[in-house]
């Protein structure tokens, strides 16, 4: 079997949603920057090299249908090379990663590239989901539960499926963090203490120039250049998250603060197998030791990934205790705690320099986001493994674990 690795890394700037830098650029265009960025990244590689374009994109809809990766290809002018896009929300461009990564270990291609993008700002354009009368009418009732569960006074979650019922696969994503929040006892101070830390760090990583490396500046359409996050904020604390109301249920947990903003990015990696790399000078930067996927209940969906992540320890024969450093998404506070109470995982270990609370979180490019990420908390803080884990809506999660390899 081939192993699998990663030559090149790379994202765009993360922009706030609607009022941010990239919000009036096409998400077909900001991929196929990333794609030709990412490319370049690796020396010598050209587009006659790639077999396959593979996309994760969670609302693939408007500009960002019409299978965007074929679109971006042809935008490029690798009219030979094939495209893709895949959808499993948050998680759709680590399974990018892992289809590239799957293909290259049984010898179905030497070289993949695989991205993820997402615009908030362009969903006005169209979207895949939220139309009008399109939900199965078999989770009627659970999604009248759901409305109920957004009132005050709604008790504690229990799960519909031990009295007979149906969970809601449209929860909206916030009221899943909310029932996360009941059923593992976690409280607002908990929330807003690590979405603080997720600022705080961000704000040194930042001081520190721990993401310039990362970024491809992106042309904006006034024809400007951004290089630069939106989102993160300066001086975010404990006590001014604390005064923020609840955004998704009166007596609720989840604010806007201890939540990841809606946000726009791409981001893109060079998946080839070993052989080929080194047969053509191509220098990996990790091996790709393992990849795991896992599902639960879409009504608490912080600890679905928790599976996916024993999985991958599993296969690759290590305990959490081998791993260096972990990267996961944090869509709200209260899915990152579940998920580390579930594994017995410190959350000081989790995005050591800072997170998508702080950053934003476009939906299709998080877990390529994250892997870029990784890549470079391996090199700055010399370590030898990393985890990287994202839970999506619908309930379910992903893991990937990487080896760093130079």
């Amino acid at each position: 079997m081939q192993h699998a690795v990663i030559t090149s890394a790379v994202r765009t700037p993360i922009g706030r949603a609607h009022k941010g830098t990239l919000a009036a650029v096409r998400p077909d265009d900001l991929l196929a920057g990333t794609v030709a960025e990412v490319l370049a990244r690796t020396p010598g590689l050209e587009p006659e090299h790639v077999d396959d374009l593979i996309v994760g994109c969670a609302l693939p809809g408007g500009e960002q249908g019409f299978n965007i990766a074929r679109i971006a290809a042809v935008l490029l002018g690798w009219d030979h090379v094939p495209g893709v896009t895949v959808n499993r929300f948050c998680t759709s461009s680590l399974q990018a990663i892992r289809i590239a990564t799957q293909a290259v270990r049984c010898g179905d291609a030497d070289v993949i590239v695989a991205a993820g993008v997402e615009s908030q700002s362009r969903l006005a354009h169209g979207s895949s989901d939220t139309w009008p009368g399109t939900e199965n009418p078999a989770f009627h009732a659970a999604g009248q539960r759901t409305i109920r569960r957004s009132q005050a006074d709604a008790g504690p979650w229990t799960d519909p499926r031990t009295h007979g019922g149906h969970p809601d696969p449209y929860i909206p994503v916030g009221l899943a963090a909310e029932n996360t929040a009941d059923l593992y006892g976690i409280t607002r101070t908990d929330m807003d203490a690590y979405a603080a830390r997720s600022h705080q760090l961000t704000q040194q990583a930042l001081a520190q120039g721990f993401h310039f490396g990362d970024i491809a500046p992106v042309k904006t359409a006034d024809g400007n250049t951004t290089a630069a996050d939106d989102c993160p904020r300066t001086g975010v604390t404990q006590e001014s998250l604390a005064v923020l109301p609840p955004r998704f249920r009166p007596d609720g947990r989840v604010t806007a603060g201890n939540s990841a903003p809606l946000s726009d990015g791409a981001a893109a990696v060079v998946v080839m197998s070993e052989t080929y790399a080194h047969a053509h000078g191509y220098t990996p930067l990790a091996r790709i030791l393992a990849t795991g996927v896992s599902a639960g209940t879409p009504e608490t969906e912080g600890p679905v990934p928790v599976a996916a992540t024993r999985t991958v320890l599993a296969r690759s024969g290590l305990a959490l205790t081998d791993v260096d450093t972990v990267a996961g998404n944090e869509p709200f506070a209260a899915q990152v705690l579940a998920y580390c109470t579930e594994l017995g995982l410190d959350p000081e270990r989790m995005n050591p320099h800072g997170g998508s609370i702080a950053l934003g979180e476009p939906y299709g490019a998080a877990g390529a986001r994250l892997t870029t990420t990784a890549l470079t908390t391996l090199q700055h803080d010399d370590l030898s493994t990393a985890l990287i884990s994202v839970v999506a809506a619908g309930g379910q999660g992903m893991a990937l674990l990487l080896e760093r390899a130079s």
